[in-house]
């Protein structure tokens, strides 16, 4: 079949005469004005830029690549062959010194001697002499009661006694005159016992009303209350105003004598036999040691042991009297006691915190002349507060280590900081 010619116009004489075509020609020459990016161009540059990229950085890792490994490996060569850092740590020196042997348990403070005090009279009370938990001396007047009734009351004593003291006096002289008539037979024997009788009877009256004076006496002085001893007065429970009654059960106030003061404490039965031969041969000194470290240590003596051991804590209770002048120890106050029962010479001493526990038992670490850290296995004769006495496994002047020990073992180097710096 044949093809229908194309024919070109005169407007179209500088284009090729093609035929039409269905697709688009994205190399033809955009109408837009200026250059024109299409797709095709843009996915070929891009692809180019990235192939550059990748060429440069390997050409980068293996020019460098070998450079660099190696200037690792010397730094960590160096690193290993410097070692790990020193561990920082505090140490002491072991001393060898003359140490006290003791006892120690929990004591509670007694007072010498506590004085309930209460009325012996009724009546209200009219003066408060004193304040609440104030020191007192023995014969300081603490409380008054209204004195009038028994003034009153004495004056009436007085007045029979008086005439009581007359009566028999009179039965005497009678007594006497009677006599003197029986001598004589002026009188009968019934007479005479009669008037005997009533002059015993005078006597007798005469002496129960000096008692009853001396009774109203003591009533009246009863009306004034003191102090029995020097001590510290308690809490005032009744107040000026009040009526008391004589021997009540409330006391006015408790008074509390702390000069000297008891400490009674309990220590094991097996420590029991030790502590009789040593008070056999001088007393036992015995400290008290408050909660307070700020506070004075009181020293007193060991007065008493029990003569019976405890069998449901088989402990035996002890007793000791301190002098107490600056009362530092108080009633019902709880102490740390110790008591001192001979002394032990030569004794290596170490600081608690050098000791450390372990499944083989304590040990400590020791600082080498290399400077480098040493388990070394001790054996504990007893500790004492802050310091520990060891048996064996230490000489005088080795250095332990007391603080920073966790991150110590065997043959690691150590560093010595000061005391007061804080190991990490």
């Amino acid at each position: 079949m044949a093809r229908a010619p194309i024919w070109c116009g005169a407007a179209s004489r500088s284009r090729t005469c093609l035929p039409p075509s269905r697709f688009r020609d994205d190399n033809r020459r955009s109408s837009r004005p200026g250059p024109y990016m299409t797709p095709s161009r843009r996915r070929l540059l891009m692809g180019g830029a990235l192939f550059v990229i990748l060429a440069a950085a390997l050409a980068t890792y293996f020019g460098l690549g070998p450079y660099l490994s190696i200037e690792s490996r010397a730094k960590e060569g160096r690193k290993a062959a410097k070692g790990p850092p020193a561990v920082p740590v505090t140490v002491a020196t072991v001393a060898k010194e003359t140490v006290a042997v003791r006892l120690t348990a929990i004591g509670n403070v007694e007072a010498y001697s506590t004085v309930a005090l209460k009325a012996r009279v009724d009546g209200q009370i009219v003066e408060v002499n004193f304040k609440e938990g104030a020191p007192v001396k023995k014969g300081d007047v603490l409380f008054r009661i209204d004195p009038r009734p028994y003034d009153a009351a004495l004056r009436q004593a007085q007045a029979n006694a008086l005439r009581d003291a007359a009566g028999r006096d009179q039965a005497h002289s009678q007594e006497r005159r009677y006599q003197e008539l029986l001598d004589k037979n002026f009188v009968s024997k019934e007479a005479y016992a009669q008037i005997r009788t009533n002059a015993a009877t005078a006597a007798a009256v005469a002496k129960a009303s000096d008692a009853a004076l001396e009774q109203a006496r003591l009533n009246l002085e009863y009306c004034t209350i003191r102090s029995p001893l020097d001590g510290f007065v308690g809490r005032v429970l009744l107040q000026a105003g009040n009526l008391v009654k004589a021997n009540d059960v409330n006391p006015l106030v408790v008074i509390n004598q702390v000069r000297p003061i008891y400490v009674n404490f309990a220590i094991p039965e097996q420590s029991l036999p030790e502590v009789r031969r040593r008070m056999a041969d001088a007393s036992l000194e015995v400290e008290a040691l408050p909660g307070d470290p700020n506070q004075p240590h009181p020293k007193g003596r060991l007065i008493f042991v029990d003569n019976a051991v405890d069998p449901s804590t088989g402990t035996i209770r002890l007793r000791a009297q301190f002098d107490n002048e600056d009362a530092a120890l108080w009633p019902g106050q709880f102490v740390n006691v110790s008591v001192r029962l001979y002394e032990e010479s030569d004794a290596l001493l170490v600081p608690s915190t050098a000791v450390q526990s372990g499944p083989e038992g304590p040990y400590v670490y020791v600082v080498s002349e290399e400077m480098t850290a040493e388990l070394r296995r001790i054996g504990v004769r007893r500790t004492e507060g802050e310091r520990t006495i060891v048996a064996s496994g230490l000489a005088p002047g080795e250095r332990v280590v007391t603080r920073g020990q966790l991150r110590l073992g065997p043959k690691v180097r150590v560093q010595i900081t000061a005391p007061g710096a804080s190991p990490s």
